[in-house]
């Protein structure tokens, strides 16, 4: 299970746990070994395994540097699959809602190594997603946002209607576009829930080799309890 850590994540695995066609063995995540950080969402590693621990299945983390290349990327990512193989993995499963390129592309790095991709929330109307997340026992709060999509405000509020109702219309509700990452601290298949305090929100701006264009993100850091 390709675990971020976030709603759609948990929303794939709990479908799963709940059906006999898959044994999920391992969660699988990016960690950015310099910051010591879930890659992209921002969130403490010593969350992340207090997450697994909550939800007893197996850890294992890719480990990349601060800014790692596509290249480098995929040579860490190859090595990890290499090592699920050898534990007898066949499949490799995704909480991907729409984003076709997406979905190609890891198809396309999963066949190089004979493992399918699996994708249980695969164009599933996100509003029904939501309402999902929303009526199950599922807890999560914003850790991340697009400052070019959402303004600070949004970052460190809890995953709720109030939330839901508040997003701009451009917006998509799961934030499937990349709008705002979460963390859930509960869910239905945790044993307990992980503790944590809401800390400060910071602003990080990315620039790329190409005049002009730049990627604005706020974090809220969660401290753990």
């Amino acid at each position: 299970m390709n675990w971020s850590g976030g709603k759609d994540s948990a929303l794939a695995l709990n479908r799963l746990l709940y059906e006999d066609e898959f044994d999920v063995k391992f969660l699988l995540t990016s960690v950015n070994s310099h910051w010591q950080r879930i890659s992209m969402h921002g969130v403490r590693r010593e969350l992340l395994h207090n997450q697994a621990e909550a939800i007893g299945i197996k850890l294992v983390e890719i480990l990349m540097p601060e800014l790692p290349s596509m290249e480098t990327y995929e040579q860490e990512l190859n090595k990890t699959l290499n090592y699920l193989i050898e534990q007898g993995v066949t499949q490799s499963i995704f909480g991907d809602i729409f984003l076709e390129d997406l979905r190609k592309y890891r198809e396309t790095q999963l066949k190089k190594k004979n493992l399918s991709a699996v994708f249980p929330l695969w164009k599933i109307p996100t509003r029904k997603l939501i309402d999902e997340f929303l009526a199950g026992d599922f807890k999560a709060v914003v850790v991340c946002v697009d400052g070019k999509k959402l303004d600070k405000s949004f970052c460190g509020r809890i995953l709720d209607e109030s939330f839901v109702d508040d997003l701009p219309p451009h917006v998509d509700i799961c934030g499937e576009n990349g709008e705002f990452h979460t963390f859930v601290y509960d869910a239905p298949f945790f044993s307990k829930p992980v503790a944590f305090e809401i800390g400060e929100t910071v602003f990080k701006q990315y620039r790329t080799c190409e005049v002009g264009i730049s990627s604005e993100f706020y974090f809220c850091d969660l401290v753990p309890k």
